[in-house]
């Protein structure tokens, strides 16, 4: 039974929904992790030339800075350390950086520059605001490994592998004829493992916000849950009445359109007024280190964050693929879940061209190795990631789930085995 993670396509929604949002206001690494293929041929002097990947990061852009560039940050530690093992074939990885300002013009400027000067072989984790380079890149036939599904790109263009995988045709036009399907289980989840019945889901009055609200509402019902819906004004929210609300009406979890900012107010709130739930639930862009800070006013509700995802909790140092990662990035100020990803993705794109240096490093190799993928983890890092297309978009699906709670003191601890929190659940349709 498929593995397939149909939170994902929800997940993206969420996440170009709060963009918007925002945008309108050293250990060594286990020697298993850096193999290379006995096989191949003593290196020539050309094949000793640097191999040229390219990073496109929407680093600095309307929503501000450092929210993109967790995935960055993570690919990049993977190629430093890769390259003083001895690189791939015995040739360095080049990591070109480009920074798009989070605009299409920008974007489609970093996609030609890197495709048409640089000659990268493949891009690699890209974080795009506003991926309008997308159709260059397929028409191109450059693999773009590993990427954040922030858009509709992912589940639209031939070439693309987003990081979660797709099922999706992928012949040009999103989804399945212009419809995404997203699916109930992590709504499930709170269900079956902590008993929760009521559900609050709170969303400003704004159109991207409210078209995701009513998507997470969809789910809920579907799931049997009684919902409150609260809205509040774009402009002047007023949190304390809401989180009056979420009190009286006995919430145990609560879901949010809103952006990180507000969330954080939203929580003061809740802890001003004495609201306590079972979760207050927040997804893969805030699985960070920063939690601390970022709540800092509400211990009791940041003591109830939940975030879930489809990728191993990167506090789980316990594992050797995380271990791997964290020894690496010991140096960053901060760590978060979008780094892990990113490391996963440069691990991804190595391990495609490594298969295909004893023929040739080329794109089209890179392509069909990444193409090829049924059930891919980066060591255990990712849920299981496939792009086997289905013609009809399955009226349900099995979705596994990675979920963690925040503790102070502990950071995000990992609440069971991502690769058995599974479950069947129905699949609801939305347009990107």
């Amino acid at each position: 039974m498929s593995r397939h993670r149909t939170s994902r396509a929800a997940e993206a929604l969420a996440a170009a929904v709060l963009l918007a949002l925002t945008a309108a206001c050293g250990s060594r690494l286990p020697e298993s992790d850096f193999e290379h293929d006995d096989r191949s041929p003593a290196p020539t002097r050309s094949a000793r030339e640097p191999i040229r990947v390219g990073i496109v990061t929407s680093a600095t852009s309307p929503v501000g800075g450092n929210v993109f560039t967790g995935p960055r940050d993570g690919a990049k530690a993977w190629f430093d350390r890769l390259n003083a093992r001895g690189g791939i074939d015995g040739r360095r990885v080049e990591a070109r950086l480009c920074d798009d300002g989070g605009s299409g013009v920008g974007n489609n400027e970093c996609v030609r520059r890197l495709i048409d000067e640089e000659k990268v072989v493949a891009l690699v984790a890209t974080t795009a605001l506003d991926y309008a380079g997308a159709p260059r890149v397929s028409r191109a036939g450059v693999p773009d490994v590993g990427g954040q599904p922030i858009g509709a790109a992912y589940d639209t263009y031939p070439h693309l592998y987003g990081v979660h995988g797709s099922e999706a045709p992928r012949n040009g036009t999103p989804g399945w004829d212009g419809k995404l399907y997203g699916g109930t289980e992590v709504y499930r989840y709170f269900k079956r493992e902590h008993g929760a019945r009521t559900a609050a889901v709170v969303s400003y009055n704004q159109a991207a916000s409210a078209a995701y609200a009513r998507l997470v509402e969809r789910g809920l019902r579907a799931e049997g849950y009684q919902v409150v819906t609260e809205q509040v004004d774009f402009a002047l929210p007023d949190f304390r009445a809401v989180a009056a609300d979420l009190k009286q009406q006995g919430a145990d979890l609560v879901f949010d359109a809103i952006d990180g900012h507000g969330n954080a107010r939203l929580c003061r709130a809740m802890d001003d007024v004495g609201a306590q739930v079972t979760a207050k639930v927040t997804n893969v862009q805030n699985w960070a280190s920063t939690v601390a800070e970022d709540y800092k006013e509400a211990p009791h509700c940041r003591n109830a964050l939940w975030a879930t995802g489809s990728s191993r909790n990167y506090e789980d140092t316990g594992h050797p693929a995380v271990r791997a990662f964290r020894d690496a990035t010991e140096g960053l100020e901060t760590h978060s879940q979008w780094q892990l990803e990113g490391w996963a993705a440069a691990r991804w794109f190595t391990d495609a061209a490594e298969s295909c240096a004893p023929t040739g490093i080329t794109r089209a190799c890179v392509d069909a190795h990444v193409g090829r993928a049924r059930g891919y983890t980066a060591g255990g890092l990712l849920l299981p990631v496939s792009f086997r297309p289905s013609p009809e978009p399955p009226a349900t699906g099995r979705a596994c789930l990675s979920v963690a709670r925040w503790r102070d003191g502990e950071g995000w601890v990992s609440q069971g085995d991502m690769n058995r929190t599974c479950f069947t659940v129905p699949r609801l349709a939305y347009e990107p």
